[in-house]
């Protein structure tokens, strides 16, 4: 609203608007009714169906006893994450048992399929390397493929007498039954410098009903193949986002490094990588919240064997709930894990956070001139 300098009352054709509304007020009113939908949408179907799973985690309940919202099932109350942590049984052992397992599925997947997308993608963000659509659309393929259909392909490779231990029978290696051998990689590792059984002091210490033997035993053979199998299927997904961010680095940037006389690999990791940053912060999460949740492979290749070694706590969740009955339990699980990939973004995002960037100066008063 201008006002003339002479009579301070608005011009002639202009409007006076009333304080707190305007244009801003407009788009406020407007933003909410386009994402309305939107929000009634997530609030059906996820948020609605969040809370009910949340109240059924603290029942003691099962599809033959009615409704759990209209008094169907008894009320326990955190009883179902107790017996998950505290509490001596079958339950916890599982339980420990998936959190093993993923752990070490973690730590192999997260880092290897990130180093190979990351790998692929500078290969091919070459500008001499030739067919290069052919290159990423061949490494991108695997995942958009069904995943049940690679787990089955991967299942006869890593058969006894599959295609893996043949092409091992090639060097002289004998191959191992991958899916009925329960021994982790680093208890044969173990072995083979001649320790067998576990010493004392780690047989006997327990960490959640499991001892520390069983803890450090590292993921089994079977668990190795489907480790493989994410690996491979996962990893031109996230070429294309290292790729996509390779591409957007200024040609300037690259060409400065090299007129100050830095190497390739010094140019890579002290001008790329760091440029890398969001995208790779990005990669890392994806990784993060899709290792642990992983369940289809496992439900095609293996179900948890052998000797639940390949059991996860997706895939516990959903052998509680559906095969066992027992679903305030299975509820329970699903939301450790919930509370578990939670945590674990957030130590990444602080882990990765920029400490490089200034902080924020605080704002401070200015002293009120005292007019007279």
């Amino acid at each position: 609203m201008r006002w003339s300098r002479r009579t301070r009352r608005p011009r002639a054709g202009r409007i006076a608007r009333r304080p707190g509304r305007g244009l801003r007020g407009d788009e406020q009113v407007a933003g909410w009714l386009f994402v309305a939908p939107m929000i009634v949408v997530l609030g059906l179907f996820l948020l609605l169906p969040i809370g009910m799973a949340l109240w059924v985690s603290l029942l003691d309940w099962a599809p033959s006893q009615g409704d759990p919202f209209a008094g169907g099932g008894e009320f326990v109350g955190t009883d179902n994450y107790s017996s998950l942590f505290v509490e001596e049984g079958l339950a916890r052992q599982d339980f420990m048992t998936s959190m093993r397992n993923t752990f070490y599925y973690v730590v192999f997947v997260v880092p290897l399929q990130t180093a190979l997308a990351l790998f692929l993608a500078v290969v091919l963000n070459q500008r001499r390397l030739r067919a290069r659509g052919f290159f990423r659309s061949a490494f991108y393929f695997p995942s958009i493929t069904s995943s049940v259909a690679i787990s089955m392909v991967f299942l006869f490779l890593f058969l006894n007498n599959g295609g893996v231990n043949k092409a091992l029978g090639w060097f002289g290696i004998d191959g191992p039954p991958w899916f009925s051998d329960p021994t982790g990689i680093f208890h044969l590792a173990l072995a083979r410098v001649g320790l067998q059984s576990a010493p004392p002091p780690l047989a006997a210490t327990e960490i959640g009903g499991l001892s520390v033997w069983e803890w450090l035993s590292g993921p089994s053979v079977a668990m190795c193949a489907i480790i493989a199998l994410v690996v491979w299927t996962t990893a031109g997904t996230f070429m294309l986002m290292f790729l996509a961010a390779l591409q957007d680095i200024p040609v300037e940037v690259d060409e400065a490094a090299l007129i100050d006389g830095a190497s390739t690999s010094k140019k890579f990791w002290h001008v790329t990588l760091p440029q890398l940053k969001p995208v790779l912060f990005l990669v890392l999460t994806l990784g993060l919240i899709s290792t642990w949740q992983v369940f289809d492979q496992v439900y095609v290749m293996s179900q948890g064997n052998p000797d639940k070694t390949t059991l996860t706590p997706a895939y516990l969740s959903y052998t509680e709930s559906f095969i066992g009955q027992n679903w305030g339990t299975g509820a329970a699980i699903a939301f450790v894990l919930f509370a578990i990939i939670l945590l674990m973004t957030l130590v990444q995002r602080w882990v990765m956070r920029d400490r490089d960037r200034p902080r924020r100066a605080r704002r401070t008063r200015r002293p009120e001139v005292v007019r007279p």
